[in-house]
């Protein structure tokens, strides 16, 4: 029923790569409008034509767009964006996987965070509603961590959607083999002196 759209979404947020099934259940859900997943995790997903977070440049000024130091950050940015792979606004503004070609391919996709400051944040967890259930679980009413993750993930699981573990403590926590951070700084040094700003 819903092929065609989550295609779309494959080709416009993963570069055509599959859909991670938890990621499948919960894009389903919101287009079914159904909002018990939204409850717990307080993700809003893409809708097709939304402009990738690192591409956005329509809240600069056009004095701020000829400025070379800020051309500098938004061509890092720009290439950043090929490896940072947003699905989803929530957390500390956008949620994704981070899928640099030097990572890994036998493990799951890395979790990652974005926020407004063009900050990149891991998350521990195998699967995208790990990830943001483990972050989730600093946010509910439930002070101990461990436990209200453990509640919600016997939620997720009530809903069909069951995490790996309902552990806290064993939630997967891979190394980057490329530091989203440091690229990004790299990135913008190298466009910076392409500039002549060093």
């Amino acid at each position: 029923m819903y092929d065609e759209r989550l295609a779309e979404f494959s080709r416009e947020r993963l570069d055509g790569r599959p859909i991670p099934d938890d990621l499948r259940v919960l894009l389903v859900a919101q287009w079914e409008a159904r909002t018990e997943f939204t409850r717990l995790l307080d993700l809003d997903f893409f809708e097709a034509g939304e402009v990738h977070p690192l591409l956005d440049t329509s809240y600069l000024s056009e004095k701020e767009l000829a400025d070379p130091e800020m051309q500098a950050v938004n061509a890092a940015a720009a290439e950043m964006a090929k490896y940072v792979k947003l699905v989803a606004k929530g957390g500390k503004g956008w949620i994704g996987y981070w899928l640099h070609p030097d990572e890994p391919t036998d493990r799951a996709w890395h979790l990652m965070e974005l926020d407004t400051e063009f900050t990149f944040w891991g998350l521990v967890g195998r699967t995208l509603t790990e990830g943001v259930a483990a972050e989730r679980a600093s946010y509910q009413d439930e002070p101990d961590e461990r436990i209200a993750f453990t509640q919600l993930a016997a939620e997720l699981a009530g809903l069909g959607l069951p995490l790996s573990t309902r552990d806290h403590g064993t939630l997967a926590d891979a190394e980057y083999t490329v530091d989203p951070e440091e690229l990004m700084e790299e990135l913008v040094e190298a466009e910076r002196e392409k500039r002549g700003l060093r």
